[in-house]
């Protein structure tokens, strides 16, 4: 219970620090049950053996502009015989119509053995990084010309990220909370020159849990939530079950909606807390190559203009460490 109430702690903390921001959602990918490292810095070195990870997203398919989303990343540990310290790098690009974002990020953990069996871990980490934001004002059309509100040609900003994260696991349930882009929001970030957008990301707090069930020699079953706060709009919820054959096929779906954690003023706008349900699926085609699809089908308005979200991960562990000498990793 130690872990529990330093999770509690360290939540509180990141809550305090993550304050307000007035700009754009964060990217969420259905598939980060495969890797957290996009929504926690502190599982960097989770799998304790290297892992590169490609991942490709189509979001909202037929809508003009709509979000093209890829990332790479790669993490492990760095010190094999002891496992205290987790690596990893990521670089994701982004496209939502006129604008671009690009942001590369190190991330570093350090994991404390908490007992004596080494079957419970606590790791905190921290991300450092940098993102572009681009926003291209040629591609924006207006029902009036000259627009004094929009950006005269190509608008650019460089900003320094930075991410902290606290992650438990056990080799049956896992926690893990995470404050991303804490840099965004700032006075410094949110003071933006006359003719020009604010389009930095804003802040997000995300809070992880799962479990594993075995049901049989073969099939064990794995439920997973995430919670994601921007501290602005509705707060999303992900409940996700993936049933596992063999070590080897992955199957199982998720379900995306919205809640109102607490007053908000977005709350006066009467907005639908609607948001998709999702398919998975990951193969391992070989023991060190794996493939995973996901499809999100939209519940809310938006389902009628669109045809749907597609999303591709391919996934590859290496290394010098022996496979016999790694206990299967499945959160």
């Amino acid at each position: 219970m130690k872990a529990v109430k330093c999770l509690v702690v360290v939540g509180y903390l990141l809550c305090m620090f993550a304050g307000r921001s007035i700009a754009q959602q964060n990217i969420q990918f259905s598939q980060y049950v495969f890797n957290s490292l996009s929504v926690n810095p502190a599982y960097a070195g989770y799998k304790e053996e290297w892992f590169a990870q490609l991942a490709l997203r189509s979001q909202w398919v037929g809508v003009e502009g709509a979000p093209q989303t890829g990332t790479i990343s790669i993490d492990g540990i760095v010190d094999p015989r002891d496992r205290k310290m987790g690596l990893g790098f990521q670089i994701t690009s982004d496209k939502i119509g006129p604008q671009f974002t690009t942001s590369a990020t190190a991330n570093y953990a350090y994991r404390l053995q908490l007992n004596a069996d080494d079957t419970q871990r606590l790791s905190f980490g921290i991300g450092l990084g940098v993102a572009q934001y681009s926003l291209k004002g040629q591609m924006i059309r207006t029902s009036e010309q000259g627009d004094q509100a929009l950006a005269d040609g190509s608008d650019n900003r460089i900003v320094p990220d930075v991410r902290f994260g606290v992650y438990y696991n056990s080799d049956f349930w896992y926690l893990g909370l995470s404050l991303m882009d804490a840099f965004s929001g700032s006075k410094v970030n949110n003071t933006v020159p006359s003719g020009s957008f604010n389009i930095v990301r804003s802040r997000h707090a995300y809070f992880i849990a799962g479990a594993l069930a075995n049901i049989s020699p073969d099939v064990r079953v794995r439920p997973s939530l995430m919670i994601k706060e921007d501290f602005r709009g509705p707060t999303s919820a992900d409940l996700n079950v993936m049933a596992i054959f063999n070590d080897k096929l992955w199957l199982g779906g998720s379900y995306r909606t919205g809640f109102g954690l607490w007053k908000k003023q977005y709350q006066d706008l009467n907005l639908s807390k609607q948001n998709s349900i999702s398919g998975i699926i990951q193969v391992f085609v070989t023991e060190r190559f794996r493939m995973g699809y996901s499809y999100d089908y939209v519940t809310s308005k938006l389902g009628s203009n669109q045809n749907g979200s597609h999303e591709l991960t391919l996934g590859l562990t290496f290394g010098r460490v022996p496979r016999s000498f790694i206990c299967p990793r499945v959160f």
